[in-house]
């Protein structure tokens, strides 16, 4: 059983709702879909458990609302830490980075549902984090592929050349970020310079107009 369970006073739908999505988070993150009880999401929330029915139909369209919560949330984290375009590419990837990890380092439950819950129990959950995940994916290849096109000076240049880079990079974020928040005494700083070392000696040398190609067959 989750402790914490508070009983609260009479609020506004949209405020009791986000104290039940909170809750859920906490529970589903924590116990996983299979383990968590609506009873259980119900307690911490401090309410009755046909309210949390009533507001939110069922344990399958809970745990989709919380998905959809946490990867809107978490995305929209990420675009506001590159919220000035007039920034270099590396900086900019560092403030989006630094935000990715800010983000799940204080949010470990949220990360939890995205990351390891949504992932291993099949659609239509995977789907919704599968969509999270290329929305991160495309924001990243625009933010390259514009430094790459300057640097090339070739406006077309398409963005499969840098796509395959930004598929990569969100992937070792993912793991990273997994790593960092099971390590303790890592902060989202240090994860996010350890991203931006490992990565940005290529990602550099691409926007420089200085790719690495391989020998000759």
């Amino acid at each position: 059983m989750v402790e914490g369970a508070v009983r609260t006073r009479r609020l506004p739908r949209a405020e009791r709702e986000r104290q039940m999505m909170d809750a859920a988070v906490r529970v589903f993150g924590r116990q996983g879909y299979r383990g968590a009880s609506m009873d259980e999401v119900a307690e911490l929330a401090g309410v009755s458990k046909p309210l949390v029915y009533l507001y939110l139909n069922s344990k399958e369209d809970l745990f989709t609302a919380c998905i959809r919560r946490e990867a809107k949330a978490l995305t929209e984290a990420v675009r506001e830490g590159v919220a000035d375009p007039a920034l270099p590419a590396d900086r900019q990837l560092w403030e989006g980075l630094h935000a990715f990890f800010r983000y799940t380092a204080e949010n470990p439950d949220g990360w939890a549902v995205l990351h390891v819950q949504a992932r291993t129990h099949g659609e239509p959950f995977a789907a919704e984090v599968a969509a999270m995940r290329a929305e991160l994916v495309v924001f990243v290849t625009q933010l390259i592929a514009v430094e790459a096109r300057a640097a090339h000076r070739d406006p077309d240049l398409p963005e499969r050349e840098v796509a395959g880079l930004a598929e990569a990079l969100v992937g070792a974020a993912e793991s990273l970020a997994a790593w960092a928040n099971s390590t303790d005494g890592v902060s989202a700083r240090q994860a996010a310079a350890t991203l931006m070392n490992f990565a940005w000696a290529g990602l550099g040398d691409l926007t420089a107009g200085r790719p690495w190609t391989p020998p000759p067959a």
